[in-house]
């Protein structure tokens, strides 16, 4: 089973997901299906497993070592062991093969079901409970009439696996902001991960900026709308209140394409410069963005070309505003 081409028109707040299993085996012996998925857009094809060659040496006990895909080698992670499950072997078990932030990755399940097309507006945000259950390992939770589906949070799963990768403060003196007690660099971060969230705010931050922070797109346009109030009352340009929104794509409720179309539709908060910074950033989708109006769009985790060109964009289009009063 190879990847779909269906497109989504950008912006609409869609998302498509590969809805896969893992049969793991119960205590009394019986046998447990437990349902997750990932967006499309992730996903480079699906495959039987392969030949596996075993590595020396492994970060994880889940990762198995490496296969030959058409000349690339791609490490094999098998997620049940990830998620502490004991996988019912089967004949046909089926490998996932992704790439995301640049990197190729494949994750062995028990079986592959079907793709669904959805609204954001129907993924969840998991509970606290179920977030602390699984160490945060999901995004998000879709409810079907017979199961659950837990959206796997695929970036963290690579970051714990390969630290190396994941993204880290890296102090960058050109990146710095000349804020004073008159003029002030504001700016609004939306992620639906507390730790990512909280890496670039504190950057931010740390870069002399004023920042907000919401954790969807729903949350951060109804944000945006008290402001587009606040400047309309007040008689002010909105770029004394907002000078830059960086928002991430995938997120539930309202994704980053669906903010990003809104602020750019709108005649009042147009003039505010978005940046897209998400894994999924790359050259098959980076027209989505393009199409919803993004003035730039950064893969994550390279949070220093972020913080680089936020200076620069703000200071070519949403130059900072006096200090509000």
């Amino acid at each position: 089973m190879s990847q779909t081409n269906i497109l989504l028109e950008s912006g609409t707040n869609e998302l498509e997901i590969v809805e896969f299993f893992i049969d793991e085996e119960t205590e009394d012996g019986g046998n447990y299906r437990s349902y997750f998925g990932v967006n499309v857009a992730k996903v480079l094809e699906i495959i039987r497993k392969p030949k596996v060659t075993e590595m020396p040496s492994t970060p994880h006990p889940a990762v198995k070592g490496t296969f030959n895909l058409r000349s690339r080698i791609i490490p094999l992670i098998d997620l049940s062991i990830w998620l502490g499950k004991v996988m019912v072997r089967n004949e046909a078990p089926k490998v996932i093969v992704s790439e995301f932030n640049n990197i190729t990755n494949a994750f062995l399940v028990s079986g592959v079901t079907r793709i669904h097309r959805l609204s954001w507006e129907q993924v969840e945000p998991p509970s606290g409970y179920v977030a602390s259950f699984s160490s945060n390992s999901f995004t998000g939770v879709v409810k079907f009439e017979d199961r659950i589906v837990l959206l796997l949070d695929m970036e963290k799963i690579i970051w714990d696996l390969n630290p190396s990768l994941a993204m880290r403060e890296e102090p960058d003196e050109e990146a710095r902001v000349e804020a004073t007690d008159e003029i002030a660099y504001r700016a609004l971060v939306v992620d639906d991960s507390g730790s990512i969230r909280k890496l670039i705010v504190n950057t931010l931050l740390r870069d002399g900026y004023e920042v907000e922070q919401d954790i969807n797109g729903q949350q951060a346009w109804e944000r945006l709308v008290r402001h587009k109030q606040r400047a309309q009352d007040e008689g002010i340009d909105i770029l004394e209140l907002v000078n830059l929104v960086v928002t991430d794509i995938e997120m539930p409720a309202m994704d980053g394409h669906n903010l990003c179309k809104r602020i750019k539709d709108d005649p009042v908060l147009r003039d505010i410069p978005v940046i897209l910074f998400s894994s999924l950033i790359n050259e098959k989708l980076f027209h989505k963005g393009t199409s919803v109006g993004a003035d730039d769009q950064i893969t994550k985790p390279e949070i220093t070309t972020l913080t680089q060109r936020s200076k620069a964009l703000i200071e070519q289009k949403g130059r900072p505003r006096p200090r509000s009063r």
